[in-house]
């Protein structure tokens, strides 16, 4: 027997229900804020994610689902949203254009890793992307709109914070930073000592407990901030202090990916074990000048959707639509005319099988429709189709023809 491919699985069952429900309730409350959807490609060249998420990352260095077409190219499975967002919105000169543009996105990432619990090969990714906004307010509205999404789904959450500054102070930074590595020596591991040269400030995200233990000792970017990357970190806490949205200062959150400066959070849950990140995002304003764009302030997030399933508040089940069936095989024809009809306005379930109406009516629980609607002798004779409100428990006969109450 053929089976799917380890950590690649199927959406079935229940899960569908609570992946739909995430997918639309986010999607509204990110039209709400004014972004609209986009759709790019689960392929692309390597040299994007090479250039954008960093060759010094473990996305690019160990875990993308690269190889070469039968065009002699070099592409990969995306492995996240964001730079396909950019490579799209820099491909359609939509940074020349200037102004405001604001994405939202869903679908498929793919990392080559051990899978486990909220955490496959195959994955699904909740995003969005601001482009043109220079304000530490957008990054502002990005933390409420991710509040507003968990809160809307029953999810609870804690916030991290942090600033990883800019090109003006993470300079100065990044070398005391490496003096201070340098004093560990031997202690640190392979992957916190291949960081050092390539991308050292991400040795404070090293997982490594032993590494974790040395880098207490570590200087604070946030100690070593200039007046401007300062100002608005302040600015920041300040909006969520007035909104109400609690968070705390966590000096080692730099994000996984190479494209962030200042402002970097992330929402965290602890009842999904030791991946406790549901969702991440930050400011990226280089990125876009990185794959050859105009340079443009940029700040966006992205929430896991297979960690937040578990997690999902659903609300209660609404009876809704129309079960459709015949008591007798002569009445088919007229069954499915009658659902062509409803489903002009509503769901409509037929069943095939000529059934007696208690089992009609089973049928129509088991599907949790509003309305089972049945045609029998009487009925064909008649023209008309008994219909019976499962909410209200009411009776009717409707006119096929007519289509009115007799």
């Amino acid at each position: 027997m053929i089976q799917s491919l380890r950590g690649m699985n199927d959406i079935l069952s229940n899960d569908y229900e609570r992946f739909e429900y995430f997918i639309s309730t986010a999607s509204t409350i990110a039209k709400r804020y004014g972004f609209h959807y986009i759709e790019t490609p689960l392929l692309e060249e390597t040299a994007l994610f090479k250039r954008s998420v960093g060759e010094s990352s473990d996305i690019v260095g160990k875990e993308m689902y690269q190889f070469t077409d039968k065009g002699g190219n070099d592409v990969c499975l995306r492995p996240e949203g964001t730079a396909g967002v950019v490579r799209a919105f820099v491909q359609n000169k939509l940074d020349k254009k200037g102004g405001i543009h604001r994405f939202y996105y869903h679908g498929s990432m793919f990392r080559y890793e051990r899978p486990q619990k909220g955490r496959l090969r195959q994955f699904h990714q909740f995003g969005v992307e601001s482009f043109g906004v220079d304000s530490v307010y957008e990054d502002a509205l990005m933390i409420m709109m991710v509040a507003d999404i968990l809160k809307a789904l029953g999810i609870g959450y804690s916030l991290k914070l942090n600033s990883l500054g800019d090109q003006n102070c993470m300079p100065a930074y990044r070398e005391k930073l490496i003096a201070f590595i340098d004093t560990c020596g031997d202690a640190i591991c392979e992957d916190c000592q291949r960081r050092k040269s390539t991308n050292p400030i991400r040795v404070l995200d090293c997982k490594n407990q032993a590494c974790q233990n040395l880098y207490t000792q570590a200087p604070k970017l946030l100690n070593h901030l200039c007046a401007g990357c300062e100002s608005d970190f302040e600015t920041l806490k300040s909006i969520l202090d007035q909104h109400e949205i609690n968070y705390e200062l966590d000096t080692n959150l730099v994000r996984g990916l190479d494209y962030y400066s200042k402002t970097a959070f992330e929402f965290v849950s602890d009842e999904i074990g030791s991946q406790s990140a549901i969702a991440g995002g930050g400011r990226y304003d280089r990125l876009i000048e990185f794959l050859d764009g105009k340079p443009t302030p940029a700040v966006g997030f992205a929430l896991g959707i297979e960690r937040l399933m578990e997690l999902i508040v659903m609300p209660e089940p609404v009876r809704e639509g129309y079960y459709l069936g015949a008591m007798e095989e002569e009445s088919l024809p007229l069954i499915l005319k009658a659902a062509e009809n409803f489903r002009k306005t509503d769901k409509a379930v037929v069943e095939y099988d000529a059934k007696s109406l208690k089992n009609h009516l089973k049928g129509a629980d088991r599907i949790n429709a509003r309305y089972c609607a049945v045609i029998g002798e009487n009925e064909r004779l008649n023209n008309t189709i008994w219909i019976k409100d499962l909410v209200e428990q009411k009776e009717s006969t409707i006119s096929l023809k007519e289509g009115t109450n007799e």
